[in-house]
């Protein structure tokens, strides 16, 4: 009996906890869901990454009904929350976001060796750290940039056009205030580069004349241009009779002739290989510089022949010359004979030619003859078509007396004298230079005397020694000298030696298969380019990528000045090119250019320069309907859009093929045909 009330009892005793336990249970669910219903409490927190929500079979874990809120958690801490100053306290609020952080930028390697320390021909060219470059702007035109992980606003007012009288303007070359302060104009001191003080420089954008028209194509352009895209008619009335230049209706014409060579330009050529037949044009001469050119019939004609001339001019009298020369489609820039070097590299040229060039050679003891024998490469021609060579006239005669003593001093053999013409050839080597007689003039230059060195250098009266290595005088044959490193690779400064046979290789790689995506995605063979400018070219892998794809255009390499002189490879490579500083306006007219092409420019100049400033420049120098291509850092791309929209371009940025992660970005802008 007693034995079963211990066993009620015990019954009895676990019933009542169980109740309990029950009763307590049931209270706590109760209050908790009225707690996380109420507006007046917090809800409970739950995150996910899932992009949404999506059912979920039995076994899978319920999503909170708070998924994808956002919350602010400072309330819940009143004790602190009084302690907290206004910017703490934002920074305690969590914004719940369901899309996962984007992935870390893959780590870049730069140079051409590899994690194993192999040469190789995959790495990236022409990158740089975003985070070291400065920033400019101006207002009306905005864009916002996050670079170096801090956010930049740039504002630029829209830029208004130039009067009319600037249609023609070239900034260095029209300076008349800088003009008039020089002591002497006796040498073609004000033929050279006058450049306006920093704050003086164009504001605005150069109006083309009235009537433009989008410029007649190459092979087309070489007989006739536009009248109205070059309206001046004065050429044709002193050069009409010398078969220059005609006018024909709304054209200008151009039957191919020239002052000594009336009868053609063709004929003209075939005559100077007949009399020299090593100067083998589009072989062993591939390079030439006509001085004095007119309207550059001499360089149009070689072009069929595989030859790549520069012609130069001074803005004189001719002052459109130049002008016509690059409506033709051939490459020219405004430049003379006078004080300064001319803006090219030693042993540029394989054949310099002047035909009636207005050049006095033999001045100041041959001064202007020892820069052409500078410029010319070693074993190079050198044809002269004056008067002195075939009138025999008292005065003409001294002249060429004089000429035949200079050139013999240089060590310079005349091949062959016929006709209108005479052509000598510059030696190989410095043999002869070594074996003339003490005190014969002009000197050789001293040791530690730099050829390359020509921003702003005054000429000198010496005789530039040739490399003893024989760098320059054995470049390949065109085509081949295109994609072989030439010997002047090693003489580069820059920091690679072993390596730099193998960058050269990677560098022209690189660029042939960004131009071969050009040319697939963004139809550049529609463009119907012919003039184009690249303003860092490097080792010229652009411009021999464009070769490759055969596109009928020619490029003028642009060296900028604090950076390696490439230029030298980029000669030997059978290219042309230029030294320049881009925080100064280049020599050429208004509307030269159908493309401007940059890679890594404005990220390296912009911490010298002023970015808008050379917008301003690159607009000027652009034909209307032009494109510009420019290829940096992301760093720099939102300035250079509010730029380009306040020049009045159409302006996009596009992801590399590296996607929209990489450090980099494609500026496309395009200049309109008419300003509106």
């Amino acid at each position: 009996m007693g034995l079963m009330s211990n066993v009620d009892l015990f019954k009895s005793s676990t019933l009542i906890k169980l109740s309990a336990f029950v009763f307590v249970s049931v209270v706590f669910f109760y209050l908790g869901k009225q707690w996380s219903q109420s507006d007046a409490y917090q809800q409970i927190l739950f995150f996910s990454s899932n992009q949404s929500p999506k059912p979920v079979s039995s076994s899978s874990v319920s999503l909170s009904p708070n998924f994808n809120k956002t919350f602010n958690l400072s309330s819940l801490f009143n004790h602190t929350a009084s302690t907290l100053s206004p910017p703490q306290q934002q920074q305690q609020q969590i914004v719940v976001a369901s899309t996962p952080p984007p992935p870390p930028p893959a780590v870049k390697r730069m140079g051409v060796v590899d994690e194993n320390g192999v040469m190789t021909n995959d790495f990236e060219v022409g990158d740089f750290d975003p985070e070291a470059v400065e920033n400019s702007g101006q207002q009306e035109e905005e864009a916002t940039s996050n670079g170096g992980g801090q956010t930049q606003t740039f504002k630029i007012n829209k830029f208004q056009v130039c009067p009319e009288s600037l249609r023609e303007y070239i900034p260095c070359m029209d300076n008349l205030e800088a003009i008039k302060k020089l002591n002497s104009t006796a040498k073609g001191e004000r033929f050279e580069r006058h450049c306006p003080e920093k704050d003086q420089g164009l504001s605005c954008l150069v109006p083309a004349p009235k009537g433009y028209r989008t410029p007649i194509p190459w092979p087309k352009s070489r007989d006739e241009v536009w009248f109205s895209n070059v309206p001046h008619a004065r050429l044709v009335e002193d050069k009409g009779g010398q078969n220059w230049i005609t006018v024909e209706k709304d054209k200008f014409k151009f039957p191919g002739g020239g002052t000594q060579f009336i009868h053609g330009a063709d004929k003209y050529i075939d005559q100077m290989e007949k009399m020299v037949p090593e100067i083998a044009f589009g072989h062993n001469t591939r390079v030439v510089l006509d001085v004095g050119c007119g309207v550059a019939s001499f360089g149009a004609y070689l072009f069929s022949k595989n030859v790549l001339t520069l012609s130069v001019a001074p803005k004189d009298v001719h002052e459109n010359q130049i002008q016509f020369a690059l409506e033709r489609g051939v490459p020219a820039m405004v430049s003379a004979f006078a004080t300064r070097r001319l803006l090219y590299p030693s042993q540029a040229f394989d054949l310099i030619h002047c035909s009636r060039c207005r050049v006095n050679w033999t001045r100041d003891d041959g001064i202007l003859l020892l820069e052409v024998n500078r410029l010319l490469r070693a074993g190079g021609y050198f044809a002269w078509a004056a008067q002195p060579v075939y009138k025999h006239e008292v005065v003409l005669e001294e002249q060429w007396e004089e000429m035949e003593n200079l050139t013999t001093n240089l060590c310079w053999n005349l091949v062959k004298k016929e006709g209108y013409i005479a052509v000598w050839q510059k030696p190989l080597n410095n043999s002869c230079y070594l074996s003339r007689k003490d005190g014969t003039q002009p000197p050789l230059c001293d040791q530690d005397y730099d050829p390359d060195k020509v921003w702003y250098v005054d000429l000198k009266p010496c005789i530039t020694r040739l490399p003893e290595d024989g760098y320059g005088a054995n470049v390949s044959k065109w085509p081949a000298r295109l994609q072989n490193p030439p010997d002047r690779l090693q003489s580069i400064q820059f920091d690679a030696y072993i390596s730099r046979k193998e960058l050269f290789k990677a560098e022209s790689k690189y660029w042939n298969e960004i131009i071969e995506s050009y040319v697939r995605v963004l139809k550049w063979k529609n463009f119907k380019l012919r003039n184009v400018l690249d303003m860092r070219a490097g080792f010229g892998g652009f411009a021999a990528a464009l070769i490759q794809n055969r596109l009928d255009c020619w490029v003028l390499n642009v060296v900028p000045v604090n950076g390696p002189n490439t230029l030298p490879v980029i000669y030997d490579r059978g290219l042309i090119g230029v030294m320049h500083d881009w925080c100064e306006p280049f020599d050429t007219y208004p509307r030269t250019y159908d493309l401007l092409h940059a890679a890594g420019l404005f990220s390296i100049e912009r911490k010298r320069c002023n970015i808008t400033t050379i917008m301003l420049e690159m607009d000027r120098i652009l034909r209307p309907g032009g494109h510009v291509y420019i290829r940096d850092s992301l760093a720099v791309m939102d300035e250079l859009q509010a730029i380009g929209n306040a020049l009045g371009w159409r302006v996009s940025i596009r992801d590399t093929s590296e996607g929209p992660h990489a450090s980099y970005r494609i500026f496309i802008g395009d200049k309109n045909l008419l300003r509106t």
